[in-house]
């Protein structure tokens, strides 16, 4: 690795997305920044996919990342919402990597293994990780962007589950 690299980590959804963007110098990690992206609901599937990737463009113009880490979704046996979440998920593998930007994709249980050091881990750990790794990263009142926090510092000590 580099000696300092910024990664963009992605929490997938259709309804929220979450994200979170670190620094990294060795094994020293810094808070960049993070928040969510929420389409409106009201607005068709194409049209709320088009506004994913109108936002991750914006964001990866602001922040430059050299990487992309993304979380592996589960799929539920809804199938109905099981399609609608692959849908941004492929908006979200897609645009890092029309920017040039290598994905890495992680499960959920190896995220939490990393930053907890429990693969079952639940979202209340994650969080008091989050605040103990990246001290200067506020409290966040969606779970999704502490879950992309996450999937960043997995990104920075992990190799990938797969490569995009």
């Amino acid at each position: 690795m580099p000696p300092s690299q910024r990664i963009i980590g992605l929490d997938p959804g259709l309804g929220t997305t979450g994200w979170g963007v670190i620094e990294t110098d060795g094994h020293r990690l810094r808070y960049v920044d993070a928040g969510y992206i929420a389409p409106p609901k009201a607005l068709g599937l194409p049209e709320r996919l088009a506004f994913l990737y109108q936002a991750l463009c914006a964001l990866l113009e602001t922040h430059q990342p050299h990487r992309a880490a993304v979380e592996m979704v589960f799929i539920n046996g809804n199938a109905k919402s099981s399609l609608t979440l692959c849908h941004a998920r492929g908006v979200i593998l897609m645009t890092p990597a029309a920017f040039g930007i290598p994905v890495w994709e992680y499960p959920a249980n190896t995220v939490k293994k990393c930053v907890v050091g429990v693969g079952h881990a639940d979202k209340v750990q994650v969080q008091a990780m989050i605040r103990h790794l990246l001290p200067s990263a506020p409290v966040f009142a969606k779970h999704d962007t502490a879950d992309a926090l996450a999937v960043a510092i997995c990104g920075s000590l992990a190799a990938p589950k797969n490569a995009v």
